[in-house]
């Protein structure tokens, strides 16, 4: 039987500012749509962009960072795996949809971060995946809500 892998990346903007609750145990839970756009040429040489609109869910504290320094248009990396789920709606509809439980969320530069001076230490001078340079990108530790050190980081080998 062959393994299984459920692991994505994406860069996108927020569509609408997070939303930010708690389950009845206490844990945080967030939730916010990001739009992803596409740029391609057709086969007649017409330059078409399609965007994808996909919903993230963040728990625990990294839920709060992401509810307090996130906003409507706040460019993003995400990190996570993929998740399925079904519910029957008040209506009696059966409902699905498939959504990013996003283990890592980079902030990246933007004027729509709410709080600016929190997010104050860039991290070097290497190509990030969207081909931004990394000193245009913040990064902060979602964990404690602290701007991340800079740390020397390995080369990819691909």
């Amino acid at each position: 039987m062959a393994a299984s892998l459920n692991k994505v990346f994406l860069i996108g903007n927020l569509t609408r500012d997070p939303e930010l609750r708690y389950v009845p145990s206490g844990t945080a839970v967030a939730s916010f749509d990001i739009a992803i756009n596409r740029v391609y040429n057709t086969q007649s040489g017409e330059k078409k962009e399609e965007t994808s609109f996909v919903r993230v869910v963040v728990w625990a504290r990294r839920a709060e960072v992401c509810a307090e320094y996130l906003a409507k248009g706040s460019p993003v990396l995400v990190e996570g795996r993929l998740r399925s789920r079904s519910w029957e709606a008040q209506d009696g509809q059966k409902r699905s949809t498939i959504e990013v439980v996003a283990n890592n969320v980079q902030f990246l530069r933007g004027s729509s971060f709410r709080q600016k001076g929190a997010l104050s230490q860039a991290t070097g001078t290497q190509q990030a995946p969207n081909n931004t340079p990394k000193e245009d990108m913040e990064s902060i530790d979602l964990d404690s809500g602290a701007p991340k050190k800079n740390e020397p980081e390995e080369e990819i080998p691909f």
